[in-house]
């Protein structure tokens, strides 16, 4: 069974909630996740790569930490194909696959109207941190005025990609610390590596998981201290699920299958 509630509607309601245009392209926005916010004046979203639907309905009792610090889980189905670079683009910008022009893996600049565009318009400040130097996250949405904090360059050769990780995420908390960005955005993508070069229960994939969940709940008690003044959105929210692939063994996605293509955001306000 497929979830109904389409992710295309989350730039509006992001968009709302910050007090900006809305993206140009950006479908209406989702209701339930709208009520929630009302106003707010900070969003925070942390974009773990590849966590599906089944990961909270198999694993429900990792998510604790998770859970306690939001109020909506919000049931969502992606954009086909179920890719990283399409999905994050359909995120941001509000709009389908055609709509947008990312149609399979691939990492064009994006040229029509996103969330970040529309924060930037406002006068207001937004950055992006990743944990891998050349990503769907670190590359689509380039070319604005905006701050780019990248880890896995030639100045990293030799840092293994747990360091990384950790480079990025302490990162992320000084910029929370900075209290300077009206839109936040930090992509994680140790789960997808791991699934894909192993497969999606293994043991080190499933720690990558609850590595993101700790991850999030870290960064939304960060955001609880440093932006109190603030009324501040704090989300947790995925791209596309995985499944493991028949022939190989290994974690793959791609397809409509419900592994795939059924994710679940959470998203909590502060204070």
């Amino acid at each position: 069974m497929y979830n109904s509630i389409r992710l295309t509607g989350l730039a509006a309601a992001f968009a709302d909630g910050l007090g900006v245009e809305r993206p140009k392209f950006a479908e209406p926005p989702i209701p339930a996740l709208a009520n929630l916010i009302g106003k707010v004046d900070r969003i925070f979203l942390y974009n773990p790569d590849g966590l599906g639907l089944w990961h909270l309905q198999k694993y429900t009792e990792w998510f604790a930490p998770l859970q306690a610090r939001i109020q909506l889980a919000l049931p969502l189905i992606g954009v086909m194909p179920t890719v990283t670079p399409v999905n994050f683009a359909s995120i941001y910008t509000g709009a389908p696959p055609k709509v947008h022009g990312i149609q399979t893996y691939e990492r064009p600049v994006i040229k029509i109207d996103t969330i970040f565009d529309a924060v930037i318009r406002a006068g207001k400040k937004c950055a992006i941190v990743t944990n891998v130097h050349v990503c769907s996250m670190s590359e689509i949405f380039r070319e604005r005025e905006m701050d780019y904090f990248t880890f896995g360059s030639e100045e990293y050769a030799n840092t293994s990609k747990s360091d990384l990780l950790k480079l990025a995420n302490e990162k992320a908390m000084q910029l929370i610390g900075e209290d300077k960005y009206d839109l936040l955005c930090v992509y994680n993508g140790n789960y997808d590596s791991v699934s894909h070069a192993t497969w999606p229960e293994s043991e080190e994939s499933l720690a990558a998981m609850r590595d993101n969940i700790t991850a999030f709940a870290e960064f939304a008690a960060a955001t609880e201290k440093h932006w109190a003044k603030h009324r501040t959105l704090i989300g947790f929210a995925p791209d596309h699920g995985h499944h493991r692939d028949e022939i190989t063994g290994r974690g793959t996605h791609g397809t409509d299958l419900e592994e795939d293509i059924n994710i679940i955001h959470f998203y909590g306000i502060q204070p």
